[in-house]
């Protein structure tokens, strides 16, 4: 019922301010113009991209490089690999059973990687492939059930989430459990830890805060339950006293990491998305400085102002990949394979670029992109066809194409100066 009457209100204030000219988020200098080269085909709810701006180029100096695979903020950026594309190791693991595409992250450390595999063992191999600890905390019917893990790192130990309801937490030297605790309901997001605790969101749509020490649970908010259970993760990141977090609603809730209390809430979504909430999926969340970014595959990207959670700007795109910021620019790419460079002040479309033109028209329409990374030079994005396609950041223009998979494979990841692709059974390593 609130979050009706807070998107009712919420609409009822738009609604007013565009009535005015003078309105400061409607004025003709902050407007976003309609781009000839965007078409909204309204009956079927889609948007046909054209490309725009094929010369217009980004502008790479001074730019600030990276090289970490964590952010309390999911702000990445660029990382740094050199881009031989050399496969090197292979850190194997037994298969997963089922075909949807891999959304995990593996723990990477400075002297090798932590995965786990099907049965859900946890697995610590060193930089040589070689295997230091291998451990497995679930019951012959968990094992059955094909436990998917979370990991976040903490000092000298590693926190553990599942789809199985379990939280528990390992010593990263040896792999022996320190403590396990079992939920409602089944987690359904990434970790972050802030100071003595940390924080998940279940598929209930309830935050919750987990003291590190013992795993008891400190405070937990809920906001509104779906009618479905959806397999888009939820997102969520920590700025000094508050936690961000979206549901599979759509909502955009802010709350204090102490006690638990309402900093903010903003519902992006009128109520009739509870009808289509399998098929809604969101993008990680990235912040940098005041303002919050991301989009869905409704066709909307936007910019959230993180004190107050008003809306900066919206935009017509649609895409449910985590959002990069590098410089002035937003980089992403839309589910039908189109790259976008945004301006990140106030939304405008620099450049489209059509990605997916190597494909024929009737393959086209099967693929869709799973995630990207970025270089200092290079956009490396993972398809759902098994397929690496490396682009020029500069301009746009594809480079070379890779086959990595014959099935299912992540998102790029970028560490250390190496590229890792998780395919099923391995997570690949290049140089």
């Amino acid at each position: 019922m609130i979050r009706i009457f807070i998107f009712f209100l919420l609409s009822l204030i738009l609604t007013n301010c565009s009535l005015n000219e003078d309105s400061k988020i409607w004025n003709k200098k902050n407007k976003i113009k309609a781009d000839k080269n965007i078409k909204i085909i309204f009956d079927e709810k889609k948007i046909v991209y054209k490309e725009l701006n094929n010369n217009v180029n980004l502008n790479l100096s001074k730019i600030d490089i990276k090289n970490r695979i964590l952010d309390d903020k999911n702000n990445f950026g660029v990382q740094n690999y050199s881009g031989k594309l050399k496969k090197i190791k292979n850190y194997k693991f037994s298969k997963f059973k089922y075909k949807n595409k891999i959304d995990f992250t593996p723990l990477f450390l400075k002297d090798g990687i932590i995965f786990f595999d099907s049965k859900g063992s946890i697995i610590r191999f060193d930089n040589n492939q070689k295997i230091i600890w291998k451990k497995n905390y679930y019951s012959k019917f968990e094992k059955k059930n094909n436990p998917k893990l979370s990991f976040a790192l903490y000092k000298k130990k590693i926190i553990v989430s599942d789809n199985l309801s379990n939280i528990f937490m390992i010593n990263l030297e040896n792999g022996n459990l320190i403590w396990k605790k079992k939920n409602d309901y089944p987690f359904n997001s990434e970790i972050k830890t802030v100071d003595d605790r940390f924080f998940v969101i279940d598929l209930k749509n309830v935050l919750r805060c987990f003291f590190i020490e013992d795993g008891s649970e400190c405070w937990n908010y809920e906001t509104e339950k779906a009618l479905t259970i959806t397999n888009a993760k939820n997102s969520l990141f920590t700025f000094e006293n508050a936690v961000y977090f979206i549901n599979n609603l759509g909502d955009l809730t802010a709350v204090d990491t102490s006690t638990g209390n309402l900093l903010w809430q903003l519902p992006t979504q009128s109520s009739d998305i509870i009808n289509i909430t399998y098929n809604f999926k969101n993008s990680k969340l990235v912040s940098e400085g005041e303002s919050i970014f991301f989009s869905n595959n409704k066709n909307e990207f936007y910019s959230i102002d993180l004190k107050n959670g008003a809306i900066n700007w919206i935009n017509n795109i649609s895409s449910s990949l985590t959002p990069i910021l590098i410089k002035d620019f937003i980089i992403t790419v839309s589910d039908n394979g189109y790259l976008f460079v945004v301006d990140k002040e106030r939304g405008n479309i620099i450049k489209i670029k059509d990605i997916y033109k190597i494909y024929k028209d009737k393959q086209r329409k099967k693929i869709k992109p799973i995630g990207f990374s970025i270089s200092q030079d290079k956009i490396y994005l993972t398809n759902n066809d098994g397929k690496l396609i490396i682009l020029e950041l500069k301009t746009g223009n594809v480079l070379k194409v890779e086959k990595i998979s014959q099935n299912i494979l992540s998102k790029p990841f970028l560490y250390n100066n190496y590229l890792f692709i998780i395919k099923n059974g391995a997570v690949v390593q290049y140089e």
